[in-house]
């Protein structure tokens, strides 16, 4: 559980370290930089993002967040991972208070809160990861879904604006819980087994497939609802596999316990989405408005 919440601190630093480098790295409007073409993508931020060093320090915390991740998804229930990652979102919103200067309402410091509470009462709950090896028909199922998701975001460029958003952070949460799941499948590394293992190439699938469908709902919609749809689609669909087919279980009693961990810390995340994209700071004459953002 160690590993699966310094995974999600991890992640959660780097989405504000890269938020703040890639602002920086955006030329002053007028500047003749490239900003001000009108286009969405700006194919010379990211290099100019990688002179930053605070992009390049988020990079280096988002591989060490996944070998952590890998870890702990070697170690502990999926559904337990899931929380933590889940989680990530509450460290964001803390960095963000410190680095952006971002106000949280009461509202979000209860979820913080709330997160809180649910990864402990997970902790005290959760048995020992289960040793399961599932059907065969598990590992290409996993690459069904990836592909399934990746279609579905396809055909999903054709719904209005929040609707767009939240199936494209569905696919998304889809496409890295089969991360989550491969990487309990992937039980060897020798090279002839692992190659031969089609959880290997669903892992690698299922990355390709949330990046681009996460990058495209921040592009063509709200930040908030695909957020919240990747919580969900991350979360639910890789808990369920490891309960029903992978063996996990909480410990004996505590089932209920465990139950409402998950719920909390979910719904908390769910309360911090807006997060997802780390926020920029608040303007002082804009201190007292209402908020616009999606």
């Amino acid at each position: 559980m160690i590993c699966a919440l310094a995974s999600a601190v991890c992640f959660g630093t780097a989405s504000v370290l890269q938020a703040v480098a890639t602002r920086a790295a955006e030329p002053a409007a007028g500047s003749g930089g490239g900003a001000g073409t009108g286009s969405a993508v700006d194919p010379g931020l990211l290099l100019r993002a990688l002179a930053q060093w605070r992009f390049l320090a988020g990079l280096a915390l988002d591989g060490l967040g996944f070998l952590l991740q890998v870890v702990a998804l070697r170690s502990i229930p999926l559904y337990a991972v899931g929380a933590a990652l889940a989680a990530s979102l509450a460290v964001t919103a803390l960095v963000a208070v410190r680095l952006l200067g971002t106000r949280l309402s009461a509202a979000e410091w209860s979820a913080v809160g709330t997160v809180c509470a649910g990864l402990m009462m997970i902790a005290l709950a959760s048995g020992p990861e289960g040793h399961d090896a599932g059907p065969p028909a598990l590992r290409w199922s996993l690459l069904v879904a990836a592909a399934s998701a990746l279609l579905v975001g396809a055909l999903a460029g054709r719904l209005p604006g929040r609707p767009r958003a939240l199936v494209l952070g569905l696919g998304a949460g889809v496409g890295f819980g089969v991360v989550e799941v491969s990487v309990r499948l992937i039980d060897s590394v020798a090279i002839p087994r692992v190659l031969g293992n089609p959880a290997l190439y669903a892992l690698a699938f299922g990355a390709v497939t949330g990046f681009l469908l996460l990058t495209s709902a921040f592009h063509r919609g709200s930040v908030t609802v695909a957020t919240a749809g990747m919580v969900l689609g991350e979360t639910a669909g890789p808990a369920l596999v490891g309960i029903v087919w992978l063996g996990d279980r909480p410990r004996e009693g505590l089932q209920w316990l465990a139950a409402v961990g998950f719920l909390a810390a979910v719904a908390g995340a769910l309360v911090l989405t807006r997060f997802g994209e780390a926020p920029a700071p608040v303007p002082e004459a804009e201190a007292n408005e209402p908020s616009r953002r999606g």
